[in-house]
């Protein structure tokens, strides 16, 4: 999806960090894309004992990435599930919050913020690699109260994004994942898959799918879209009689818990671009 460049971006934006339970290191390159679409977020002190990391893979602009790059782990925080413990909970429900979040005149105003810059001069939209600086960490306030306005009717983007999502506490790793970005670990030197592609031609993704009302050409959704789950996507998103988890496109993600042990050597989440060089971190555990 999108336009492609004549020569790739190469420059490259890097950065690592650590604390006493790990080291990570991230790296971003835009390569044959027009515009950069991908975000990530790095918390390795979400709070005192737990550590975040996401990627988020746009499509159709860059907007619902940078949104999850700046909202998803505060929800995660705010939700009753995580102070209870139970992290699965409160990520799967941080994914489906990013919807409710976007709709209306408060997220039609935050979108706007987050928008793609369009140059003057050419029309084409910049492509700026973005990531969310340290000052918008977990300390601002964000009650999220609704907002009356001209946009108060405002279905959400259109656009939108896949979440691949890695929390650790302790020894517990919990990966969440909604789209085709993905989780690897690497276990004695052997990598094994804590994510799974959400692709249209999956049996369940079609299944509900074809529930839903849509259909599937060319292994895209409705003929567009070729992926099964994301966040964003509005358009696909609109049966009122669906809850979300059963629409078209749905956010909710897969959710893998995995017991680390001294045989783990280090993990990877990525974009699906990575492979060819996209978006990435990596950190040793």
């Amino acid at each position: 999806m999108g336009i492609y460049l004549s020569t790739p971006k190469t420059e490259k934006f890097s950065e690592e960090g650590e604390n006493d339970r790990l080291r990570y290191g991230l790296s971003s390159m835009q390569g044959w894309r027009a515009t950069m679409e991908d975000a990530h977020a790095a918390y390795p002190d979400l709070d005192a004992s737990t550590s975040f990391f996401g990627v988020y893979d746009g499509h159709g602009g860059k907007v619902v990435a940078k949104f999850c790059a700046k909202f998803l782990h505060r929800q995660v925080l705010k939700n009753e599930a995580y102070s209870a413990g139970d992290i699965g909970t409160s990520v799967q429900r941080a994914f489906f919050r990013m919807d409710e979040m976007m709709r209306g005149q408060r997220g039609w105003r935050e979108l706007a913020v987050l928008g793609d810059k369009i140059n003057k001069f050419t029309g084409m939209i910049e492509g700026l690699i973005w990531s969310p600086r340290s000052s918008d960490g977990n300390d601002q306030v964000d009650d999220w109260a609704f907002e009356e306005g001209p946009h108060s009717d405002f279905s959400g983007p259109n656009s939108g994004s896949t979440a691949c999502v890695a929390i650790i506490r302790n020894n517990q790793l919990v990966v969440a994942n909604a789209g085709d970005s993905r989780c690897v670990i690497s276990r004695k030197g052997q990598a094994y898959n804590l994510s799974r592609d959400h692709k249209p031609d999956l049996e369940v993704e079609k299944e509900r799918i074809l529930k839903a009302g849509g259909f599937i050409h060319a292994g895209r959704v409705n003929g567009s879209l070729n992926l099964a789950r994301a966040i964003g996507d509005m358009e696909f998103k609109q049966n009122k009689f669906l809850p979300a988890e059963k629409q078209i496109v749905t956010a909710n993600p897969d959710i893998n818990s995995v017991e680390l042990c001294e045989d783990d050597d280090f993990l990877v989440l990525a974009c699906d671009g990575i492979w060819y060089a996209s978006d990435a971190l990596l950190f040793s555990i």
